[in-house]
């Protein structure tokens, strides 16, 4: 059923929560007896959710009397402000690194280690910002820091500097230096409103802010970056899914790093989007000791593609304080996508980059494909380590001595006079050969049904 706007028909709540499923409540018995969060059965609504946050050392040990509190942590969480929503911390079940929601979420003495590469503000966003809270660094589009509140603060996030210190959101005269300032440059067809996180504040609130970009009539799309459906799904209420739905092309990306964040709470808030049009992304961020395992990511997308949620990017870990535990060489990203082509569909592969340092922007980073390559071919290598020699346009053999047919080079696919060099088997091949019926007897059974 839908509006009188095309919109699916969510209810009539206003700003109110969906209706209460039971938290996620860990198996570990040290965790499992601290996760009764739930005076007065609020647990679904998200602004309990806000307002009971973990936000210090001393609230987490009266909610985990087990967690092991060290004067290391005690400094890192000084550092680095903590809040963790009752719903996220609910998804623990070991109080120690080996659990990836723990690791995101709980502060660590490793956050304290600071070499000379990390910065406060390593993608130089500062740097570009012609209007406060408007970050212009590709010419089409621009960056709108909303809030700077969230529901949790990731230990891993690169707005340190800005997210969690004082919560506050955009002013009204801000706002109007913002779109005056889009309306000045027409070149601005895509804006992400961002944070902090924006779902964060009320839907009113945000509504003004959406409302005011879109306002902006050089402005095609608009993106909203939020990590709530991971750590707060109940916010996805339907009174803020039919705003977002007025505003469209409208667009969500938001952050799950791990298949334990998939939970029937968090596949809901998706698909509460989801059939209202908005399309939804996820920005993973690449984990030491959290995500950086081949079959963790190629779960966490199959699970996100199941959800209606499209893998966007795999971001290596941002150069900013407080995350060299967290950073993984290059070289891993690289290996975890040469395993992930040919063995997941497309659809489910996000694009691996690295957010350059010094406002260098986003670099996709890619396994080798390319082999070789001459005027008359370009030798490409597939996931399944065949090469083939693709014939360039009104290419010819190379004229060259001639060469020892019997045991083909990659110099022989270069320059033509071999096509492909294969490994003896592979799975592909053997698949082949165990087919029972080839095209010619399919297409003469389709001629007699």
């Amino acid at each position: 059923m839908q509006d009188s706007h095309g919109c699916p028909d969510v209810g009539d709540s206003s700003d109110e929560p969906p209706p209460r499923s039971e938290p996620q409540t860990a198996t570990c018995a040290e965790v499992s007896d601290q996760t009764n969060w739930e005076p007065d059965n609020q647990w679904s609504d998200w602004r309990w959710q806000m307002r009971n946050r973990i936000r210090s050392l001393q609230e987490l040990s009266q909610r985990f009397p087990n967690i092991p509190v060290s004067q290391g942590m005690a400094a890192a969480a000084a550092k680095f402000p903590l809040a963790i929503t009752p719903y996220y911390a609910s998804l623990i079940r070991s109080l120690d690194s080996s659990d990836p929601v723990f690791q995101q979420c709980v502060p660590q003495r490793q956050e304290l280690f600071d070499p000379p590469c990390l910065k406060d503000d390593p993608l130089e966003e500062d740097e570009d910002m012609p209007v406060p809270g408007l970050v212009h660094r590709y010419g089409d589009r621009a960056l709108l820091i909303s809030t700077s509140t969230c529901g949790s603060y990731c230990r891993h996030c690169t707005r340190k500097r800005v997210a969690g210190h004082r919560e506050t959101s955009i002013s009204a005269i801000r706002l109007g230096q913002v779109t005056e300032y889009l309306s000045a440059h027409p070149e601005i067809k895509d804006v992400v409103v961002s944070g902090g996180d924006p779902f964060t504040m009320s839907t009113a609130a945000l509504e003004k802010v959406i409302a005011a970009v879109r306002s902006v009539p050089s402005v095609d799309i608009i993106r909203v970056g939020t990590r709530t459906p991971v750590v707060m799904p109940m916010r996805i209420t339907a009174d803020l899914v039919r705003m977002l739905h007025k505003y469209h092309p409208i667009f969500v990306n938001t952050h799950f790093n791990h298949p334990v964040e998939l939970t029937p709470e968090a596949v809901a808030a998706c698909t509460r989007l989801a059939d209202a049009g908005i399309p939804v992304g996820n920005q993973t961020v690449l984990l030491k000791g959290v995500n950086d395992d081949a079959k963790v990511l190629e779960e966490l997308f199959r699970g996100l593609l199941r959800a209606r949620v499209r893998p966007y990017y795999l971001f290596q870990c941002d150069l900013v304080r407080g995350v060299e535990h967290f950073r993984t060489p290059l070289s891993r990203g690289i290996e975890i996508m040469e395993y992930l082509r040919g063995r997941l569909s497309g659809l489910g592969i996000p694009a691996f980059v690295v957010d350059a340092p010094h406002g260098g922007g986003k670099i996709p980073v890619l396994p080798n494909y390319i082999v070789s390559s001459s005027p008359s071919n370009t030798v490409l290598r597939n996931y399944e380590g065949v090469l083939v020699a693709y014939p360039e346009p009104g290419g010819l053999p190379l004229d060259r001595a001639p060469v020892d047919h019997s045991a083909p080079g990659v110099w022989e696919l270069a320059s033509g006079s071999h096509t492909r060099i294969q490994p003896r088997q592979t799975a592909r091949h053997s698949r082949r050969r165990g087919h029972g019926q080839p095209l010619a007897a399919f297409q003469m059974d389709m001629q007699f049904m």
